[in-house]
């Protein structure tokens, strides 16, 4: 008979996948290191201020003092960039934690245990996935008001769905192992068959999802700030910084909107890449 599963082992022969060559995973890192680093760094990395306005020397290219330019209010672009990395970057991480948390336990309880609690929450699930997520999110964003708690909560209330169906999946599979049998007759109870022996099966395609979760948060915050549902002035945000350069693009000012859209498409790149990694790394153990 086969015995129960140690979540230590599990956990192990995850890290043992990293071994691999996995380029991709690498470069994701390489990426999003970088990025984290010169926006959690940004006091360090600019002696300027991304709210300080210098209406001597506004739309000016890349120079000495300025090396990547100003905008129409004097505000450097370097700094607004870090600044509106940090910003956009810990939002969009963190308004993962608690859908995943969330969809992460009610997918494992429903998939365990199945029944009339299964049923309703996955025909609460189909409601919830029946509307469109960026306009689901953008009305629950337009009802709570403009700010970061606001697009937080929104995110939360749609994104857990994804993980209760990933997980529930999963746990469908794993609950007819034998190795669930075997603790179920050893007289182990669900709650630590839950979390000690399903759990630890079947959280690593919630944690591959995850990544790009992030970069669908990262698209929809700086979507929410482009049409000024979200990051509230003056607070730097790329979303912003988009969408007040686009006023002058006319003028051949185009590094107003490029620079935050090229931020923007590298740290999603680098997220999509470590995404990549990560389910490389699922397959090579499977």
């Amino acid at each position: 008979m086969s015995t129960v599963t140690s979540p230590t082992k599990i956990i192990l022969s995850r890290i043992k996948g990293f071994r691999v060559n996995n380029f991709r995973l690498y470069l994701g890192l390489f990426i999003i290191v970088v990025v984290i680093a010169m926006a959690f760094l940004a006091s360090y990395l600019t002696k300027f201020s991304p709210i300080q306005q210098d209406l001597v020397n506004t739309l000016q290219g890349g120079s000495a003092k300025h090396f990547l330019g100003t905008d129409n209010l004097g505000r450097d672009i370097w700094s607004r960039l870090l600044y509106g990395g940090r910003t956009d970057l810990f939002l969009a991480s963190a308004a993962v934690l608690a859908p995943f948390v969330i969809g992460t336990l009610i997918g494992a309880i429903c998939g365990y245990f199945s029944g009339w609690v299964d049923t309703l929450v996955m025909r609460i699930a189909d409601v919830v996935v029946a509307f469109p997520f960026y306009v689901l999110v953008i009305s629950l964003v337009f009802i709570l008001g403009n700010g970061v708690s606001s697009i937080f909560i929104a995110i939360s209330i749609v994104s857990w769905v994804s993980y209760a169906r990933i997980v529930r999946g999963e746990t469908m599979i794993v609950r007819s192992k034998e190795f669930i049998e075997a603790a179920q007759t050893g007289g182990i109870s669900n709650r630590k068959i839950i979390t000690r022996h399903v759990l630890p099966n079947v959280i690593t395609q919630a944690v591959v999802y995850a990544m790009s979760d992030i970069v669908l948060n990262i698209g929809v915050i700086v979507t929410l700030s482009y049409f000024g549902l979200g990051i509230v002035p003056p607070t730097p945000d790329w979303g912003r910084m988009i969408a007040e350069g686009q006023q002058f693009l006319a003028g051949g000012y185009y590094y107003l909107t490029v620079l935050p859209a090229v931020a923007v498409i590298i740290s999603s790149l680098g997220l999509s890449f470590i995404g990549d990694g990560l389910a490389v790394v699922l397959r090579v153990k499977r």
